[in-house]
């Protein structure tokens, strides 16, 4: 049946040429912001879980710094432990050089009380940032030095897990300590013994900042990885296919122009029906 009032056709043409048009407009947004999932709009399930994942990956990029600055943090601590430990070691031949009667004690002694010093000089100068893990508060006036590792997520929940080092006090244990004035053979020999310790406090204690540093080492990298893997799984979830939206766009403009051609033709329609009336 044909209607003047109501023309069928030209109805479902122009419902299908809005179904296209709808479609033609969200591939040319794809195609001009990359996204597939742009607002919440879009995808409000895939929205949510992109921007959880989004703000995790932009944290993680602000640990992976403070690592790196605690990281050298620790490095200067334990270059200037190293360095202790090396003059200890010359303290402990000068000393030894001390056990022979026709030594010059009061040269070795001198030689000494100067590496003592230095090693004082040491301790006190090696900070970075304000810290220094050879004094004994050199934390914000505390021992322990503690950065944020990383945030472990378990669904909506997140635990901060924090890597703490404590600081050595080279300053109590070394340059504090009281050793033997070297004044003869015999406490030359006391003077070994009592570098001997006070060597390995200062290798243990370097050995302890080269293990923590490898640790902050091993964070920053498996850090760097997780973000990376973030930012690649918040790609594969709201990015556009480019390749896909390009040939998509083609074929919808293609269904548009054929849309407008049978919206045109079912409009034709009714003055179809004028030549019914003509004698």
């Amino acid at each position: 049946m044909s209607s003047i009032l109501t023309n069928s056709s030209a109805v479902v043409a122009l419902q299908t040429l809005k179904g296209i048009n709808a479609n033609l407009a969200k591939t040319q947004s794809e195609i001009s912001t990359g996204k597939t999932v742009s607002t919440a709009q879009d995808n409000a399930a895939i929205w949510s879980i992109a921007k959880t994942m989004e703000s995790d990956q932009q944290a993680f990029k602000t640990i992976q710094t403070n690592l790196n600055v605690a990281g050298q943090t620790i490095a200067t601590a334990r270059t200037g432990a190293e360095s202790v430990q090396k003059l200890l070691d010359d303290m402990k031949k000068l000393a030894a050089s001390g056990n022979r009667s026709d030594a010059d004690f009061t040269k070795i002694q001198t030689d000494i009380t100067a590496k003592q010093e230095q090693i004082a000089a040491i301790v006190a100068g090696t900070q970075a940032n304000g810290v220094n893990l050879l004094s004994t508060n050199g934390v914000n006036a505390g021992t322990t030095y503690s950065v944020l590792g990383s945030l472990d997520r378990a669904g909506a929940t997140v635990t901060a897990s924090t890597i703490e080092v404590e600081s050595l006090d080279f300053e109590a244990d070394i340059v504090g300590a009281t050793m033997t004035a070297i004044t003869d053979t015999d406490s030359a020999a006391t003077a070994v013994g009592e570098i001997e310790a006070l060597l390995t406090i200062a290798i243990n204690g370097a050995a302890t900042l080269g293990s923590a540093g490898q640790r902050i080492t091993d964070q920053v990298d498996f850090v760097s990885k997780l973000g990376d893997s973030l930012k690649l799984a918040v790609s594969s979830l709201v990015d556009a296919d480019m390749e896909e939206s390009s040939a998509r766009l083609q074929a919808l403009q293609t269904q548009q122009q054929l849309g407008i051609q049978a919206l045109s033709i079912a409009n034709q329609g009714p003055s179809a029906i004028l030549s019914l009336f003509r004698g």
